[in-house]
């Protein structure tokens, strides 16, 4: 317990700098800017999300948002990387240890992101900084997870199914990969690995949740799919 003293106030540090990178919403942002102030939270699905931006804005926003909200994920959880690997070398502990913080520094993200202080905390749900938490982390489970993605979109055109099965196939890649890759190699400790596990299953489990209209609108049959109709932006 000792040796983690010097990790708290990193870990506290990044996790505020990751919560409130995660707060910023893009999709707000553009769609304020885009479509005369209008609030992406009264549009379409209510949701502020890449996907309702380009069914509600068009595909302007929608790609502006896509960039801006991956790029928040990937630098919350770089920042951490940065700091934790800085007091791991400085304090003579592994390099692998720094994943402790980046994982809390993502999930940290995310939150923000789906409940963003500046914005009263109603915000998307945390589809595209996952995406890029786990290129960052570890770009063998997003590769994976993104093949998952793909395939269920080409198979449904459904943008939240793909999503909800990536999801729920993010920690099971995640325990996957590094046992059989990292683990049985050496590179990782059990300990590690089930932290892993658990911060992807947790983080999983939040977007799923998220996802929860969406679920009762696949059982019902009425979720839209994306088409080539997509409104043209203004």
């Amino acid at each position: 317990m000792t040796n983690m003293i010097p990790f708290l106030l990193p870990g506290v540090v990044s996790a505020v700098i990751a919560y409130l990178l995660g707060s910023i919403s893009f999709s707000i942002i553009f769609t304020r800017l885009l479509a005369n102030h209008k609030d992406i939270r009264t549009m379409g699905s209510g949701n502020a999300g890449m996907t309702n931006v380009l069914r509600s804005v068009g595909k302007l926003a929608a790609f502006l948002t896509f960039i801006c909200d991956f790029a928040k994920g990937a630098l919350a959880v770089l920042i951490a990387r940065t700091i934790f690997e800085y007091v791991c070398t400085s304090n003579g502990f592994p390099l692998s240890w720094a994943q402790y913080g980046t994982y809390l520094a993502g999930l940290a993200a995310i939150l923000g992101h789906i409940y963003p202080i500046y914005f009263g905390f109603r915000g998307g749900k945390g589809v595209l900084t996952t995406a890029a938490m786990m290129l960052v982390l570890d770009w063998r489970v997003f590769l994976c997870t993104l093949v998952v993605f793909i395939i269920v979109f080409l198979c449904s055109k459904i943008v939240s199914l793909s999503s909800i099965i990536g999801a729920a196939s993010y920690p099971i890649f995640t325990i996957l990969l590094l046992y059989f890759m990292d683990y049985r190699q050496g590179e990782i400790t059990v300990g590690g690995m089930i932290f892993a596990f658990i911060t992807a299953a947790v983080i999983g489990g939040i977007v799923i949740a998220k996802h929860k209209s969406n679920i009762i609108r696949l059982k019902n049959g009425e979720e839209k799919k994306i088409t080539k109709s997509i409104k043209k932006q203004k």
